[in-house]
């Protein structure tokens, strides 16, 4: 069985990836990264959905990324809402955080050279994301290519590549594959400013965003709000 390191947040998507890459027959391991965001619940949600969907390890690195902040994630700055009038997907919005990506993956990376793996997972998506550059076909493919230039394993013949299964779905068509799998989408996390419990605030990109592809794919939404208020 081929392994695989999948890149797991804790949030709805990287669930799905984890479950779409044990289907394929990987044996997959799981990596989450702790830079410095907001809140920890998604990384307790992140250990949650490596031990339902049968990883056979989880492994949390820490990078700290507040350190040079720059993002409503990692720094003192109001994570944009509706109620600021904030419009998803005009601009690049203030929770974009500078090379968190490429650095999630180059560690990932790392870690796949080390288990003798050349297949690397992500959850990015270009159709129903916040504008993050780091989340195009672009920004993979240039990965992908970095990625057999820089390592030993590349130079010396091995073929690494970085899969992004939901590239081109919507968020609806992400919550149904879900469903398919068995993914119990109420372990995960995906609220940008949820409280140490995991309530999500219902108000942020991603919450708009995940309770959008719920009500579209007529899936009832498992998400639990603070104060049962999603309006």
């Amino acid at each position: 069985m081929k392994k695989a390191v999948v890149l797991v947040s804790g949030g709805m998507d990287s669930a799905v990836v984890l479950a779409m890459a044990r289907e394929q027959g990987f044996e997959t391991y799981a990596l989450s990264v702790r830079y410095g965001q907001r809140h920890t619940s998604e990384l307790d949600a992140a250990a949650r959905v490596a031990k339902m969907l049968g990883a056979s390890e989880h492994k949390t690195v820490h990078v700290d990324l507040r350190s040079i902040g720059g993002s409503a994630l990692t720094d003192d700055i109001a994570v944009p809402t509706e109620a600021d009038g904030h419009v998803i997907g005009q601009g690049i919005p203030s929770t974009y955080v500078p090379a968190r990506n490429t650095i999630m993956l180059s560690v990932a990376l790392g870690w796949a050279e080390v288990l003798g793996s050349t297949d690397l997972f992500c959850g990015v998506n270009a159709v129903d994301y916040s504008g993050y550059p780091d989340c195009r076909p672009e920004f993979v493919a240039g990965f992908e290519q970095l990625a057999n230039l820089a390592t030993k394993a590349g130079v010396e013949g091995s073929r690494f590549r970085v899969h992004a299964p939901l590239m081109a779905l919507s968020k609806a068509d992400i919550a149904k594959e879900g469903i398919r799998l068995g993914v119990d989408f109420a372990q995960t996390v995906s609220c940008y400013q949820a409280d140490e419990d995991g309530l999500a605030c219902g108000h942020c990109d991603a919450c708009r965003l995940r309770a959008q592809g719920f009500e579209d794919a007529k899936i009832s939404d498992p998400t639990r709000y603070i104060g049962a208020n999603i309006g």
